[in-house]
């Protein structure tokens, strides 16, 4: 565990109702670093997420965020959920998501969402940088799966992070959408640390040099490691994994 680390686990074991979900996890993520977490379901990667931002308490072992205890550094850390619910007939727009990123900022109006001229300068600059600016007034339920994706990169942009989260940003997304968040996820990577938990291994590869093999243990590999007998070994099966930065005649190849 270094102390410049932005996250850094050591010794981290979880269980939910005595069932272990992660044992004696050891890792560490520097600053402007880029990687993934991969994994089967259920093997513990949006355990190992919960953790990082103090969602979730360990049974054994330290977990640091900025060299702090999570709860008192997850204010610099942007986070995008897996799933988000929502009623397509409540009347909320855009702009009212991007400022739920500002939640629990310092002040009053932090905790009760009052917005101010500086939160809303803010949400304006989130959504410019995923490409949504001017998309401010639209109802969320009125978007496109792509376009919630990117509004929902944008809460997590707003509170002006320097780590960002990312759990499955490509799900339900084409692979044009894909393309242009790979994109930004570059740009993104120049300033700050980004976690992304993905399945897919073709996109992610495009963008980390290291991924974080979760499957209850914690095995972390240089993307070039990652062969078919690795991946073999951490979903206990055979994966096929695309590659978006080739094409044939015949659509994507396969390795």
């Amino acid at each position: 565990m270094t102390d410049d680390a932005v996250v850094s686990l050591r010794g981290v074991t979880f269980s939910y109702g005595g069932e272990p979900v992660l044992e004696d996890v050891n890792l560490s993520v520097g600053g402007r670093e880029a990687v993934c977490i991969v994994g089967p379901n259920g093997g513990g990667k949006t355990t190992l997420v919960k953790l990082i931002l103090g969602l979730l308490v360990p049974q054994q072992g330290e977990v640091r965020l900025f060299g702090q205890p999570p709860r008192l550094a997850r204010l610099r850390a942007g986070y995008m959920p897996q799933h988000v619910q929502h009623d397509p007939l409540f009347p909320v727009t855009v702009m009212d998501i991007v400022l739920m990123g500002r939640l629990g900022q310092g002040g009053l109006g932090g905790l009760l969402g009052w917005h101010g001229h500086a939160d809303r300068r803010a949400a304006r600059n989130a959504l410019e940088q995923v490409g949504m600016d001017g998309f401010g007034r639209r109802p969320f339920a009125a978007l496109s799966g792509g376009q919630r994706q990117r509004v929902l990169i944008a809460r997590a942009l707003c509170c002006e992070p320097e780590l960002l989260l990312l759990d499955e940003p490509t799900s339900n997304v084409d692979s044009l959408v894909e393309a242009r968040l790979l994109d930004l996820l570059r740009e993104l990577n120049q300033r700050m640390t980004i976690l992304m938990v993905s399945h897919d291994l073709g996109f992610v590869s495009g963008l980390v040099e290291k991924a974080i093999c979760v499957n209850r243990r914690v095995v972390v590999h240089p993307t070039s490691e990652m062969t078919g007998a690795a991946i073999r070994d951490i979903y206990g099966g055979e994966v096929r994994m695309v590659r978006h930065n080739e094409f044939s005649p015949f659509g994507h190849a396969h390795d």
